[in-house]
């Protein structure tokens, strides 16, 4: 009965419909950019704070341990009150720990707060991305979620160069003050365009939360197409982390030259999804992604050889890791959805489930591949992303293949 109900609610996409997806998006925008714009900013920051530049992915890391801690909880909240109420709360609480990291002094308010503006990330993933699955059709669906990719990596192609001009003209402080301000922005658009829709489970005791999350947790296929998300999306992530100091402090680039080498690799992630915005509707749902992991595959692999012949490794690293970030956009939206349509329980508790296991493994592999890094350097990036992708090969291509099998044994295209 809900899965009718579902289908009686969902959105075609026009032009009106895409207003409530572009007011998401200057959220996604904002919380993005309170990573990226700070990121480039973090070798600053630790000098501020009289502590090692070791500590700058730590910005990061804290960051998703946030967004992490809290996912499990915004999902389930979103569908006992509504997306719209817990977005709008959320939004408002980003805004609030934006301003208050102004008033910081030392390296552990800095990243307590880090941690806490990490919230925004649930936000958008545990509530924001359930209320676009549920409002569009599926195809509109990874359509949306392609396009809101494309406007929101602004946030890594702009953030390096914005917060090196921060670096070198203004204090870090007004990163922060924009960043506020721009979601502040957003509140208002998503006030007015988000739809507002009844909540259709019945409000049982909080904790049946868990049974929900056992039902999930349980399930098999759940558990390998989400865990295959991080894998994928996780040679992108270090790069963001650790690309300041491989960049600036291991090859001596200015932080200019620094944030204009993001555009050729940020720019493959939207050419990918851009390409796959053009071919959904030509290929077999998870086609694409068949294509782009050997693509990332190559792409690793070409860092690696970087690292052996160093001379080259700015040229290696940046071809790389562009056919890396063309082989996650054209991928990346149709395995959430996969991941996401695996459960039938309520698709915002789901969403959290994605949110928990994949911040949770952005936060714990960030960590691990920094240590490393403090002892191997180069290598410790160029074989972390290799053997991440080398992992998807394994279990998560062979359950892709099964989900396909069996949508094309239903009839489903």
């Amino acid at each position: 009965m809900q899965n009718l109900v579902q289908k009686e609610q969902m959105t075609k996409l026009s032009r009106a419909t895409l207003m409530f997806p572009l007011a998401l998006v200057l959220f996604e925008f904002s919380v993005y950019i309170g990573n990226d714009l700070v990121q480039p900013a973090m070798l600053a920051i630790t000098k501020e704070f009289g502590v090692d530049s070791v500590w700058a992915p730590s910005s990061m890391s804290f960051y998703l341990l946030g967004g992490a801690c809290v996912a499990w909880l915004m999902g389930p909240l979103s569908d006992r009150l509504g997306r719209k109420k817990v977005l709008l709360a959320g939004v408002i609480f980003f805004v609030v720990t934006c301003l208050l990291i102004l008033l910081t002094h030392n390296i552990e308010t800095f990243l307590a707060l880090r941690f806490l503006q990490g919230f925004g990330l649930s936000v958008i993933a545990a509530v924001g991305y359930a209320a676009i699955q549920e409002t569009f059709e599926e195809r509109d669906a990874i359509k949306v979620m392609a396009l809101m990719a494309n406007i929101s990596l602004l946030a890594p192609l702009l953030g390096p160069v914005l917060g090196a001009f921060m670096i070198d003209h203004v204090s870090w402080h007004w990163g922060f003050i924009g960043i506020a301000f721009l979601a502040f922005l957003s509140w208002f658009g998503l006030k007015a365009k988000m739809p507002d829709r009844q909540v259709n489970k019945a409000k049982q005791p909080l904790i049946y939360i868990w049974d929900d999350f056992k039902n999930i947790f349980t399930n098999k296929t759940f558990m390998v197409m989400t865990l295959g998300l991080p894998m994928l999306a996780m040679p992108l992530m270090l790069w963001i982390a650790l690309s300041p100091v491989m960049l600036v402090e291991e090859l001596g680039l200015t932080s200019m030259q620094y944030g204009l080498a993001q555009f050729p690799v940020l720019g493959g992630l939207i050419v990918g999804n851009i390409v796959l915005i053009k071919v959904i509707d030509r290929y077999a749902l998870g086609k694409t992604v068949l294509v782009g992991l050997p693509l990332m595959l190559l792409g690793t692999a070409i860092v690696a050889l970087g690292v052996i012949w160093q001379e080259y490794f700015l040229y290696c690293v940046i071809l790389g890791m562009t056919l890396v970030s063309f082989g996650e956009g054209i991928s990346f939206s149709v395995l959430y959805r996969f991941a996401l349509m695996s459960s039938e329980v309520s698709k915002g508790t789901v969403a959290a489930a994605v949110s928990v296991l994949m911040m949770f493994t952005f936060f714990f592999v960030i960590e691990v591949v920094r240590v490393l890094y403090e002892h191997f350097h180069l290598w410790a990036y160029a074989l972390s992303c290799l053997v991440l992708i080398l992992l998807w090969f394994t279990l998560p291509r062979i359950f892709l293949k099964k989900i396909m099998q069996e949508r094309q044994a239903r009839g489903e295209f």
